[in-house]
């Protein structure tokens, strides 16, 4: 996934001013006193974790064999195998729904498969969150987070079941899409105090962000359209392009959307109503994924 940058500005820059647009959301503290990290803690947690699991993966990964082999230009893409991604949070179709397993529909959400993929996930949810915390609030980023994870990865699950296959999919990209859809509707308030072109530059930034990484989902499908040969001038191993989980992207997209309209209403009422309608907003979604997922279980037996 690319990063979202902002025209003349640094992220954090903007992302102060966003916070400014809102009563709903805390306004940020200044970083020249506490630091990226202090000011947007939940973003900082959210990547901590990751991070933690990612290490305590790594002693089963290839990539200590790759290093004491110099063989460096594997060690990006080097994947972790099967069994270490279940073992660790992974969603499977068989594990979640045969053997009950719903954890792994939120654990999922901090489980990736390689160096590279965490690495582009985790600086695509640094810049997000950098405009997503101060919208949003602290507790307001994580909730959003963990339910359009879920969602991504639930409708990942449903998609596995219609085709009849048994994919594993891992990965912060679905809540990262969530993050975005969010945003893309917070950004649409023009009652809001920053100047409507301003606050519409900042949302084509996310709109553009969402539709290249989707496109970038898209790419790897048109691999066999390539003959070998062209594939050698190219220097590249089809086989080895990765598998992007479309579905799962969709699905912590459109759900950030939905999150976002009962949120749309009260960004300018004052922080106690925003909150207020966060706290139902988030109930009722987390009640009707549960709900969902209730149903799937149901369908499938």
């Amino acid at each position: 996934m690319h990063a979202l940058t902002g025209a003349g500005e640094s992220p954090a820059t903007l992302a102060r001013r966003a916070g400014d647009v809102t009563r709903g959301a805390p306004p940020p503290a200044d970083p020249r006193r506490s630091g990226l990290l202090l000011t947007y803690p939940t973003t900082s947690i959210l990547i901590a974790i990751n991070v933690a699991i990612y290490l305590l993966m790594l002693p089963h990964s290839p990539v200590p064999l790759l290093w004491r082999f110099h063989q460096y230009a594997q060690i990006p893409t080097a994947p972790f195998d099967v069994g270490t991604l279940m073992h660790f949070g992974g969603s499977e179709v068989v594990a979640v729904i045969a053997g009950h397993q719903w954890w792994r529909l939120l654990t999922a959400a901090f489980v990736h498969a390689s160096f590279l993929h965490i690495a582009v996930n985790l600086w695509c949810l640094w810049n997000l969150g950098l405009f997503g915390e101060p919208l949003l609030g602290r507790w307001g980023l994580a909730w959003v987070y963990v339910l359009t994870g879920v969602a991504g990865n639930l409708l990942s699950l449903c998609w596995s079941l219609f085709t009849r296959t048994d994919a594993l999919v891992v990965g912060a990209s679905g809540a990262i899409f969530g993050i975005a859809g969010i945003l893309i509707i917070l950004l649409s308030k023009r009652r809001l105090a920053m100047p409507w072109e301003e606050l519409r530059a900042l949302r084509r930034q996310v709109v553009l962000f969402a539709v290249a990484n989707l496109a970038l989902g898209l790419a790897p499908q048109f691999a066999p359209i390539l003959s070998p040969a062209e594939w050698a001038r190219l220097h590249v191993n089809p086989g080895s392009l990765p598998r992007i989980d479309n579905t799962a992207h969709l699905g912590g997209f459109f759900s950030g959307l939905a999150l976002g309209l009962p949120l749309f209403a009260k960004m300018t009422t004052g922080r106690a109503s925003y909150r207020r309608r966060q706290r139902i907003t988030f109930a009722w979604a987390a009640l009707l994924l549960s709900l969902a997922g209730y149903a799937l279980a149901k369908l499938v037996r």
